[in-house]
């Protein structure tokens, strides 16, 4: 029996879902804009805010805040917008690409994001992926990541910080 998720109310969660055998889905451009489009489709399904995202070439990571359901004075689940995110997007994976079976491997990873300290760090590692990954000099420049949506004021996928950038990528200098 698999542990349960900690979930709590109010949260901000780190969340990463990995492809199943480290294989590359998000190759091309195409799936990746896929992708895009299934988050911006649960941004009307679910309440949840994005603070940051990237999708690399086998795994994303999310920094995402389940928000207050008005009505009921409760939090929309964060298992449950993963869930719809991932199984929707492998849905279409595979259709498009003549598949059956698992493409996520396993549960996603989501750690509750506890201070100002963490939530910056993570800002950063998020950011900083494909940069360390080397396919990208700086992380502004990268398409599938937050930090382009936010220095662009796109605020369809990633919603508006709550501090200001500027016209430049200072996340690395924040404290």
């Amino acid at each position: 029996m698999r542990k349960s998720r900690h979930l709590e109310d109010g949260a901000t969660y780190h969340v990463s879902a990995k492809i199943n055998r480290g294989e590359y889905a998000f190759e091309n451009d195409e799936i990746k804009n896929l992708f895009l489009e299934i988050i911006k489709r649960a941004k009307k399904k679910y309440l949840f805010s994005i603070q940051n995202f990237v999708i690399m070439g086998n795994h994303i990571h999310f920094l995402i805040k389940p928000k207050i359901i008005s009505e009921s004075k409760k939090y929309e689940n964060l298992s449950r917008i993963m869930q719809w995110i991932l199984s929707v997007f492998a849905m279409y994976f595979n259709k498009i690409n003549k598949l059956t079976g698992h493409l996520w491997n396993s549960r996603f990873f989501s750690k509750i994001i506890d201070d100002i300290k963490q939530f910056l760090d993570t800002f950063k590692y998020i950011s900083d992926n494909p940069v360390k990954a080397n396919i990208i000099d700086k992380a502004e420049n990268y398409r599938y990541g937050g930090m382009f949506y936010i220095l662009r004021k796109i605020f369809d996928i990633i919603d508006k910080p709550d501090f200001d950038f500027g016209d430049r990528a200072d996340y690395r200098n924040m404290n």
